[in-house]
């Protein structure tokens, strides 16, 4: 049905698009929604993954009961640069009351993240997402973009780019979602 009112808006505006290509683009965003491709939003619920790490791989089932800070970030992103020591501030102070962080590579080429972590040393886990598999499940809008998932498995926050004046904001919603800070 919506493919149909689709294709009648662009006849009766003469949209400059045929019908072929109105229909395809309207089908692929319909396939796109109906696959659970969506932006992961605040409330729901962490989609589940596995990644390649320089161990063993890393499993989102595995952390559960726990806080867990995924970042997702590329060798070329700037801001990547500064949340890095961030991310191992927080890794030290909060782990041992329940914060794992997971920062998710989205580089094709893991040579590419690797040349990336030996200037940003991580004291966290590093997974690789060369396929955009896990990318795909929560379309992170920029570079870095960060979710919190509480203990529950929900989304807690979200966090797109990443700025010195962030530090304090990423910092309380952590201590909130372990328990050792009030609102």
């Amino acid at each position: 049905m919506t493919a149909r009112f689709t294709i009648r808006v662009f006849r009766r505006a003469g949209g400059g698009m045929s019908v072929t290509r109105t229909v395809a683009i309207s089908l692929g965003f319909w396939a796109l929604m109906a696959s659970g491709a969506e932006a992961q939003e605040v409330g729901s619920r962490a989609p589940a993954f596995e990644l390649p790490t320089a161990n063993k791989p890393v499993r989102l089932a595995d952390l559960r009961g726990q806080v867990v800070y995924v970042d997702f970030w590329a060798s070329w992103c700037a801001p990547c640069k500064l949340s890095f020591p961030f991310m191992n501030e927080l890794q030290g102070k909060y782990s041992r009351l329940g914060l794992t962080i997971v920062a998710i590579s989205l580089d094709r080429k893991r040579e590419d993240a690797d040349k990336f972590l030996a200037s940003m040393p991580a004291k966290f886990l590093v997974a690789y997402d060369t396929e955009n598999k896990v990318a795909q499940l929560y379309q992170p809008k920029g570079m870095p973009t960060s979710f919190l998932i509480g203990s529950d498995g929900n989304v807690r926050a979200v966090h797109v780019g990443f700025r010195e004046d962030d530090r304090e904001k990423i910092e309380r919603e952590i201590r909130l979602a372990l328990g050792v800070a009030r609102k």
